[in-house]
């Protein structure tokens, strides 16, 4: 049976053996729901090649590449978008049901959807229903997930002392960057054994099919665990809700709150969080052109070595605080992205980042021929001279401004001195010749040797790696002081009638949409600018808001007794 804590447990009592095999079953099982989650984020140019490389009644390609990964990039985030709608059904469930049997149902569902992914067949074998089934398992995993997050804070926090609950929820905290970073361990030893080729053909399948075991443990180790006290004090006492959801967003007075906790906290936290995990692999293999073995590895070390940060901040918030944690960490991203990045660039590709800063590249072509290449859907279909040309030179990642000229008769890039004709007629030599054109002016070609490769994981010893390990380092701290410390906050915000309910919708708004959407969002907003660097407005802006709305309106939380607490 569970321990009923009340705010008079000493504060400075060391955990107690039920604690710890709370807070292991809660952060345990959540690790392998992440894992699954996160194997689909992690493999993205797989997927796309898997499943969106649909073909006509011709026979040809109906998607080009960097549309492929648009799309595969949307079913991705389609699991977030969901993300509240899960919320809204798990929360209301483990409100009214209890906390347990809420998330045993939510791992379930995540774990069985993301095994069957592991065997869809490909589009090349049942043409559209592959990608059509695909989204619907990604939707399944995001309903669940948006039910998993709630019940495992909530669960852990109704279970911690007063003034500790910053340090024991840091543990569930943890869970995301560990469940990121087994996928990509799982990913790295199978690339080693099968090898590059076979692991895009089939291997890629086996990560997928191993959860099926991470969920078996996952869903044994929840059955030992006692409903949380707050839960069974609550319904001892004949205080629960009988409808929480109207209660926490029918009523002004606790909607308020969960608006506030959405733009003064998860939004910002959620575009630091997936542009320190998601977004750095994202721009370091699409952008910068670094292979894929390398670099999972660089975000695998990466999150090793910052992973117990989230304990640090979680128990410093006990300490100082959540809010000033918590806002401190939008505010330095904010601050430093742009240099974060640009120094990314320099070390791991150096010679784009000369070519960047030395070759000028200007397309000038008619008003009428340029319409906007921002397509974070993938549903676009180019076909003017000007468009083609400007996505040509997105694609391989080169900066280039464009100049609109009314009596232009002919699209025209201009790479240093050179300059062509962009003609669509006849794409393949155009392509051909911007790219020959862009190499003599000092752009790298791919698989250029400056590049940075790693062969093996202890190839950080050489100070180029070294040196990116440590950029990423720095993303993935900012990312343990937003998120170690914001599920004590959003759980000691909303009293335990409605606590389930009340967190998880703010959390997964922020988390799955102003968070999931930035990967999609971020890659259109460099395609449309020409400007590798200009996605980070997107993260920027966000949580500059969040900064400004945090500072004025957020209350701090961290004295709060959950179980006495009525907003």
């Amino acid at each position: 049976m569970a321990i009923a804590y009340t705010s008079t447990d000493n504060k400075a009592r060391p955990m107690t053996g039920n604690e710890k095999k709370v807070i292991f079953a809660s952060s345990l099982g959540t690790v392998f729901e992440w894992y699954d989650f996160y194997l689909y984020g992690t493999l993205t140019p797989v997927i796309a090649a898997q499943f969106f490389s649909v073909k006509d009644a011709a026979g040809n390609f109906m998607f080009d590449e960097s549309t492929r990964n648009i799309f595969a990039l949307l079913a991705f985030a389609a699991g977030f978008i969901v993300r509240p709608f899960g919320a809204l059904v798990f929360g209301r469930v483990g409100d009214l049901v209890g906390r347990k049997y809420t998330f045993l149902v939510t791992i379930s569902l995540m774990g069985l959807s993301t095994f069957v992914v592991g065997l869809l067949p490909s589009s090349q074998t049942i043409g559209i229903w592959a990608p059509v089934i695909l989204i619907t398992l990604r939707l399944l995993q995001g309903l669940a997930l948006g039910g998993e997050y709630g019940g495992a804070a909530t669960y852990v926090a109704e279970h911690a002392p007063q003034g500790r609950r910053g340090f024991y929820t840091s543990w569930i905290q943890t869970t995301a960057t560990l469940g990121l970073f087994i996928s990509l361990l799982v990913i790295l030893f199978t690339r080693t054994i099968s090898g590059e080729s076979a692991f895009a053909s089939d291997y890629w399948r086996v990560p997928f099919l191993v959860s099926i075991v991470l969920l078996a443990v996952s869903i044994w180790i929840r059955f030992q665990l006692s409903e949380s006290p707050a839960f069974q004090k609550m319904k001892a006492e004949g205080t629960a809700s009988k409808a929480p959801l109207t209660e926490s967003f029918g009523q002004w007075k606790n909607a308020k709150i969960a608006l506030i906790a959405l733009v003064g906290l998860t939004m910002g936290q959620a575009v630091v969080w997936y542009t320190g995990q998601f977004y750095a692999l994202f721009f370091m293999q699409s952008i910068l052109k670094v292979d894929g073995y390398t670099s999972n590895l660089l975000i695998a070390w990466s999150l090793l070595l910052g992973t117990g940060f989230f304990v640090v901040f979680g128990w410093l918030s006990d300490k100082i605080g959540r809010k000033p944690i918590i806002l401190a960490g939008c505010a330095i991203a904010v601050l430093t992205y742009f240099t974060i990045f640009a120094r990314l660039t320099e070390v791991a590709n150096p010679a784009l980042y000369n070519a960047i800063n030395n070759v000028k590249i200007e397309v000038t072509a008619n008003p009428a021929e340029c319409g906007s290449l921002f397509n974070p859907v993938g549903t676009a279909k180019f076909t003017s001279s000007c468009d083609l040309g400007r996505q040509y030179l997105s694609s391989l990642s080169y900066k280039y401004t464009t100049k609109l000229d009314p009596a232009a008769t002919a699209t025209k890039v201009k790479i240093g001195e050179t300059e062509l004709v962009y003609d669509p007629t006849k794409a393949v030599d155009s392509q051909k010749a911007i790219s020959a054109a862009a190499t003599s002016a000092g752009y790298p070609k791919a698989g250029d040797p400056s590049i940075v490769k790693m062969s093996n994981p202890l190839d950080i010893f050489r100070p180029q790696v070294a040196t990116i390990i440590g950029y990423l380092f720095v993303l993935i701290l900012l990312v343990t002081m937003v998120y170690g410390p914001i599920a004590a906050m959003l759980v000691e915000f909303f009293p335990t009638k409605i606590r389930y309910s009340s967190m998880s919708l703010p959390y997964h708004i922020g988390n799955g949409w102003f968070g999931g959407l930035l990967p999609a969002s971020a890659a259109a907003m460099v395609a449309q600018t020409g400007d590798i660097y200009y996605g980070l407005w997107y993260p920027i802006i966000f949580a500059a808001i969040t900064v400004v709305v945090g500072l004025l309106l957020v209350p701090e939380t961290k004295d709060r007794d959950i179980f006495t607490y009525e907003n």
